[in-house]
This record gives C-alpha cells, sequence and structure tokens, in this order.
C-alpha cells in the first residue's frame, strides 16, 4: 500500500504538471514543470522525504531502462543525424567548452571569495 501511495503523488504531479502545460500552452513538457512542482514542494515541506522514498529509490535503480524510447528515437534518426553530422559536432564541442569555461569561472570565484572570508576570519582574530 505505501508503494501504492508514493507512486500515487508521483503521478498527481505528473498529471496537474500536464494540466498546466495544456491549459497555459507554454513551450515547457508537462514532465518537467511536475519535477519542478515536486521540488518546491519538497523545499517547502508540504511532501516529505519519507512520502515518495521506495519509490524515488526505485526509478532510480531503473534508470537506465527509462533511457530505452529515447536511445531508440535516437537510432531511428540515423539517417538525419548521418546528414548533420558535422554541424552536430561543433555544437557539442563549442557547448562543451562553453559550459567548462564558465564552470571553471564561477569555481574561481567562488574559491577567491571564500579565500577572502578565510583571510578576513584569520585578522579578526590575531
Amino acid at each position: 500500500m505505501k508503494l501504492f501511495r508514493e507512486a500515487l503523488i508521483i503521478l498527481i504531479l505528473y498529471i496537474i504538471g500536464e494540466v498546466i502545460t495544456a491549459v497555459t500552452h507554454v513551450p515547457i513538457p508537462g514532465n518537467i514543470i511536475a519535477m519542478i512542482l515536486l521540488f518546491i514542494a519538497l523545499c517547502l515541506k508540504i511532501i516529505k522525504l519519507e512520502q515518495i522514498n521506495t519509490i524515488s529509490n526505485f526509478f532510480l535503480d531503473h534508470l537506465a531502462f527509462f533511457f530505452l524510447p529515447a536511445g531508440v528515437a535516437v537510432m531511428n534518426s540515423f539517417g538525419l543525424i548521418k546528414a548533420n553530422i558535422v554541424q552536430i559536432l561543433i555544437v557539442c564541442l563549442v557547448t562543451t567548452a562553453v559550459t567548462m569555461t564558465i564552470t571553471g569561472l564561477v569555481v574561481q570565484a567562488i574559491a577567491n571569495k571564500m579565500d577572502k572570508k578565510k583571510q578576513k576570519n584569520l585578522k579578526e582574530i590575531k
């Protein structure tokens, strides 16, 4: 019964996400809206982690299974991918470089900020 209740919570959030997408016509899939709603509900403690823990662990344990449809769709689109492979590779390389650069800059800024805090705390101690 616990597993059913947990699955029902996830299903209700999914349905709410789909309804929001259908009513508002936002270009965001309903399942993404449902994940945002779940995140908000967990942060606001409307839903406690214990209420969805078992089903969440089940989904995480079987995550690879949920990527099968996406993999099949990619295989079905192989002709399209093959025709545009150069453009796809360029986009992948550029976005990877941009992501790595931005991540490095953010980490460096945070590290510098933390280092300044440590220096300030050491001066206050002395």
